[in-house]
């Protein structure tokens, strides 16, 4: 079993760049839960998003410290969760990518799924056909730029 938190604020892409691990996990076979929690979200609230595969999955909630992976895409939202990722748990924040390379800053969720890809078992092409399935197309060359950068940081 596969424990993924995203976090960060309303309007962050946080349910988008949850929608795309689920794509990949499932594409490749996996049993996927995914549990989101809006808050207020419309206010620019915290939001986060619980990804959990593997063969058999029963529930979506990932247990507070036991996420392998928490990706943060506000700074302000690292201490927020942090009490849920597990001890030998992989942090990724926005720390991790340099934004001003980044063609637009809303493209940083798409930049932290990069590095998350390099520690997962999924081919690129799973993940670039997944942002590409999820995204309107005149997002396209953004977002898999972004993508980019993040698996040459991981």
């Amino acid at each position: 079993m596969t424990n993924i938190i995203i976090a960060g604020l309303g309007g962050q892409g946080v349910l988008t760049a949850s929608a795309i691990v689920s794509a990949v996990a499932f594409g490749a076979g996996f049993d996927v839960k995914q549990s989101d929690l809006h808050g207020m979200s419309q206010r620019g609230g915290s939001v986060s998003s619980d990804i959990r595969f593997g063969r058999e999955v029963f529930s979506p909630m990932v247990p507070a410290g036991q996420a392998d992976f928490l990706i943060v895409v506000a700074p302000d939202q690292v201490e927020v969760n942090r009490h849920r990722l597990g001890p030998k748990g992989l942090l990724i924040e926005p720390g991790a990518v340099d934004e001003t390379q980044l063609a637009t800053r809303r493209s940083i969720n798409i930049a932290l799924l990069g590095i998350l890809s390099c520690h997962l078992g999924f081919p690129e092409s799973a993940w670039l056909g997944a942002i590409r399935a999820t995204l309107p197309e005149k997002l396209h060359a953004a977002n898999l730029s972004a993508f980019a950068l993040g698996r040459g940081r991981a």
